[in-house]
């Protein structure tokens, strides 16, 4: 049996906990990062991420002639949110986070994190309000940027001399000493040795539920029915929920689980790091999205980004769970991307020129890989040959070809009536979301799909993808984890414990409520872990 000893002891290696170690060591406090993954994926799903970050009154949104305030931010969140209690922790962080962006934009920017010009307009809401202007800035370098950055500033720090990590070690349980947490019991994978680690305070970081998939399903949201029989897997391969459990064990209390945050739009990886591993497409504005016989779902068809929720919703309604995108080529150039930073090699890798080539000549390179690589990607130079071969896929006879056709054909022909005679909630939307410059320039002007210049037609099909946990183990506005209620609601904090980013539900077991406005879990998983340090420094 091995022993450790340090002042803070972080179970996580993702986001919060890189964040939690830099200001702990910028503070002079000893700190050790166990993570289960290897070294090269020190980071996490951040790493994986769009890099998207949810900023209110931001420079960019200053220079872009955007008026936004925390006022009008709170409104939308809590819209959005439909928390059932407007008081409850969650609630709480989400009123905490909102007044704290320009704190959070400054904390990355003082750590070498920079961002695209151009702020993203998504999650605009549909029956209730979502966000009322663009919000959503991406990192310029995405998820991997954001981190690399983080990373380099921890291990070229002048105090990193405080800061141990150790990769493939699992943590087993918490070691509690009269009601206070003062360490950890750890597996090393690697060596097959078994640890003790102690210190004054421990932090857990370990991310959500979402990675697996018998947890997913145990706590499917009511609003869904019975899971889809299939669910591809886009969170982190060790986003278990171990520490869910091992925190539950010792009286943390555990809130919303069957609150998630799961993408509608999901293919298979074709080239897997995971087990079930999916790709999250941004499904394009101008393809038809319909159901598994090739009809549009409604009353109101199925567009990105205005409510991701009602569109798990409604293809969870129907009696096969997923979908297809239809489209054609000159589409998919111009429209079809994936929420990652796989892909997106331009803006990942920071390089100006092939970003904007990407964004003016479309993605040629995805479009080939999709089209060479993905066993979820049809391209057909026929509407009858696009049907025969989504039904082949299937190994079934699901798509019926004339429903197929008369949907492709009823909104083609209304685009054909020409822009002051289009009577489709689709094309006004498009035209909505064309006026906003982010948009314009990568959204179609009211392509046809059966348009034999824009051949071959496209078919992708889709499936829901787990993603993240919106709810997790309650803190306080402290981030110290809470014991369940009493009998009169009261409850106390577990002494020495603390929870930060997805697994505290990103702040108090569920700051998002039943939606999230996009672009603001890596800002409350920064939030949640340097609040943790602050009060474990402040002693």
């Amino acid at each position: 049996m091995e022993k450790l000893k340090a002042d803070v002891l972080i179970a996580g290696g993702g986001i919060a906990g890189i964040v939690a170690a830099i200001e702990l060591i910028e503070n002079g406090k000893t700190v050790l990062i166990f993570d289960r993954d290897e070294e090269k994926n020190f980071g996490g799903l951040a790493k994986e991420s769009f890099g998207g970050m949810f900023y209110v009154n931001s420079p960019q949104q200053k220079r872009s002639g955007i008026k936004d305030n925390i006022q009008l931010a709170k409104k939308d969140w809590f819209s959005f949110a439909e928390f059932e209690d407007e008081h409850s922790w969650g609630a709480r962080w989400a009123e905490k986070f909102i007044e704290s962006t320009d704190e959070i934009y400054q904390w990355l920017t003082d750590r070498k994190v920079g961002y695209f010009p151009v702020v993203h307009w998504v999650e605009r809401g549909l029956f209730k309000p979502g966000n009322s202007v663009p919000r959503f800035h991406m990192v310029w370098g995405t998820g991997y940027g954001l981190i690399t950055a983080l990373i380099d500033y921890l291990r070229n720090h002048k105090n990193n001399h405080l800061l141990k990590t150790y990769f493939r070690h699992k943590v087993e349980n918490i070691i509690m000493e009269n009601g206070k947490a003062t360490g950890l019991k750890l597996s090393d994978e690697q060596n097959n040795i078994k640890i003790d680690a102690y210190g004054k305070a421990v932090i857990i970081a370990t991310g959500g539920i979402n990675g697996n998939m018998d947890k997913v399903r145990n706590y499917w949201h009511k609003d869904w029915g019975t899971p889809p029989e299939v669910i591809l897997n886009g969170s982190h391969q060790y986003a278990l929920g171990d520490l869910h459990e091992i925190s539950e064990n010792i009286g943390a209390n555990i809130t919303h689980l069957d609150k998630m945050w799961n993408y509608a739009a999901g293919i298979r990886h074709f080239r897997p790091k995971r087990k079930n591993h999916g790709l999250s497409l941004v499904p394009p504005k101008s393809a038809l999205w319909l159901n598994y016989k090739g009809e549009r779902m409604g009353p109101l068809p199925l567009i990105t980004a205005y409510d991701t929720r009602y569109l798990v919703t409604k293809i969870c309604e129907q009696d096969k769970k997923y979908s297809w995108q239809i489209l054609n080529k000159k589409i998919a150039l111009k429209e079809l991307a994936v929420s990652g930073s796989e892909f997106n090699e331009g803006i990942k890798e920071k390089k100006i020129f092939k970003f904007l080539s990407t964004l003016l000549l479309g993605n040629k390179d995805f479009y080939k890989e999709m089209e060479k690589n993905s066993e979820d990607f049809i391209i057909a130079y026929s509407i009858e040959e696009l049907a025969e071969k989504m039904n082949r896929l299937t190994g079934g006879k699901s798509v019926d070809i004339n429903i197929l056709r008369k949907t492709i054909e009823d909104y083609d022909s209304n685009i054909s009536r020409g822009k002051k005679f289009h009577n489709d909630e689709q094309l006004r939307r498009i035209a909505h979301a064309r006026q906003y410059r982010g948009d314009k320039v990568r959204t179609c002007k009211f392509q046809k799909i059966n348009d034999k210049k824009a051949y071959p037609l496209i078919a992708i099909r889709e499936f829901i993808v787990s993603r993240k946990s919106l709810g997790g183990i309650q803190t306080d506005l402290q981030s110290r984890v809470l014991q369940k209620p009493d009998e009169q609601g009261n409850q106390k904090i577990i002494e020495g414990l603390y929870a930060a980013g997805e697994a505290a539900g990103f702040g108090g077991g569920g700051s998002h409520g039943l939606r999230a406005l996009e672009g603001t879990f890596l800002g409350t998983c920064v939030l949640t872990a340097k609040t943790a340090a602050e009060d474990i420094i402040k002693g």
